[in-house]
């Protein structure tokens, strides 16, 4: 644990607020006209989801917590908890669904992902910027609606509907945007 000055603030660090561990999910640097500079910050708790905004002297010390990303395979869920396995010990970890968030839509079983851990505790899931995804159901396009930007509902193997361009077909694979939900493109490989 080391003390960082406001300064060195960056999305997605773990610091100490009020005796909890909380991530930096958005910040920044504000220079009045007027009065001292100061620092508006978005933290989220890690152990109840729950968001907060507070704002920091510029240049005031807070606490960094020392977080590490260990590489684990997605298992299951079951009764609100995903759980992950380490896949050099073989160790299971689970993660409550509210640390999750709606990023669990996205989790694909067999398929490693980042998970922070501080000390012997598990405080949640690094989220990829694109998941891919294979469409499970998808209805024919209907001929001659041609309509540009025309949408279509399919499901994925993960049993999320999202909205596609008419073109996709059961079988192909999606990148897919896991913070907004949105289609990218196909990338069938």
């Amino acid at each position: 644990m080391t003390q960082i000055s406001t300064s060195q603030f960056q999305k997605g660090m773990f610091i100490d607020y009020r005796g909890e561990i909380h991530q930096i999910i958005e910040f920044q640097h504000v220079n009045p006209g007027k009065g001292s500079a100061f620092v508006r910050t978005k933290l989220k708790n890690v152990k109840t989801g729950n968001t907060v905004e507070f704002t920091y002297k510029s240049g005031e010390d807070v606490l960094e917590l020392p977080v590490f990303i260990r590489e684990m395979q997605y298992l299951y869920k079951a009764d609100k908890q995903y759980f992950f396995m380490d896949r050099n010990s073989f160790e299971q970890f689970s993660i409550s669904d509210s640390l999750v968030g709606s990023f669990g839509n996205y989790l694909k079983e067999g398929i490693l992902y980042q998970i922070y851990q501080h000390e012997d505790k598990i405080l949640g899931l690094k989220y990829p910027k694109i998941v891919k995804l294979k469409v499970t159901e998808a209805e024919e396009g209907i001929r001659g609606n041609t309509v540009s930007g025309a949408k279509k509902t399919v499901i994925l193997e993960t049993a999320i509907k999202i909205q596609v361009p008419l073109f996709i077909k059961k079988g192909d694979i999606l990148a897919i945007n896991p913070d907004t939900g949105e289609y990218l493109e196909r990338v069938n490989d």
